[in-house]
């Protein structure tokens, strides 16, 4: 029985537990007759090492989905859905004030058709904000320093030591896989939506 296979722009193991945990959830909607199988790939991304807007966030996802694509597709292997997964800041302005999120952002495609999901946002502390933004620092190396911690990205993350471990990285990523592959899972609500955008007024 052939597997499906779901490939991981990641070698990084909260990514790939995101992306296990969340493909379990709807492992029976997605591929009823088939086990899944999870690999992890490693790829660049093609985006700054921490994105600083929701555009660029989403393009890293979606690079590291299609340059994965094609390294699979180049050495002749196969995937049924390749995963881009990338964290960063998103920047907005409310009320005159400056606001920082931390996001992550999932791109799946199955080589024909992508589709991006999100997790929540969480406000990073001006102190943090200011680091990275303005100094350059990398925001796992920003957080390390924050938190008087190492390693904080392979662990928690910056989401769990900003929500007190009540949110971890890997299910900030879970939930952003969970959204991303929506239009995979629930092929009908989403052909449905199709049907009735394309209908005439």
């Amino acid at each position: 029985m052939n597997p499906c296979r779901i490939a991981v722009g990641s070698t990084r193991r909260p990514k790939l537990q995101a992306v296990q945990e969340a493909t379990a959830s709807f492992a029976a909607k997605l591929s009823p007759d088939y086990p899944l199988e999870i690999l992890g790939h490693e790829v660049e991304s093609g985006v700054s090492h921490t994105p600083s807007s929701r555009e660029e966030l989403m393009q890293g996802a979606r690079q590291r989905a299609e340059a994965l694509h094609k390294l699979l597709a180049d050495s002749g292997k196969r995937a049924d859905y390749c995963v881009g997964l990338e964290g960063g800041l998103d920047v907005a302005v409310e009320n005159g004030t400056r606001r920082v999120f931390l996001e992550s952002w999932a791109y799946v495609t199955d080589g024909v058709r992508g589709h991006f999901g999100c997790s929540g946002s969480i406000e990073i502390p001006e102190m943090l904000a200011e680091e990275v933004l303005t100094r350059g620092t990398e925001l796992s190396v920003a957080i390390d320093n924050y938190a008087g911690a190492v390693g904080i990205r392979d662990g928690q993350g910056a989401w769990g030591v900003l929500s007190d471990n009540l949110v971890s990285r890997q299910e900030s990523f879970r939930l952003a896989v969970v959204a991303a592959f929506a239009p995979f899972y629930n092929r009908k609500m989403y052909r449905a939506a199709v049907r009735v955008a394309g209908e005439p007024h």
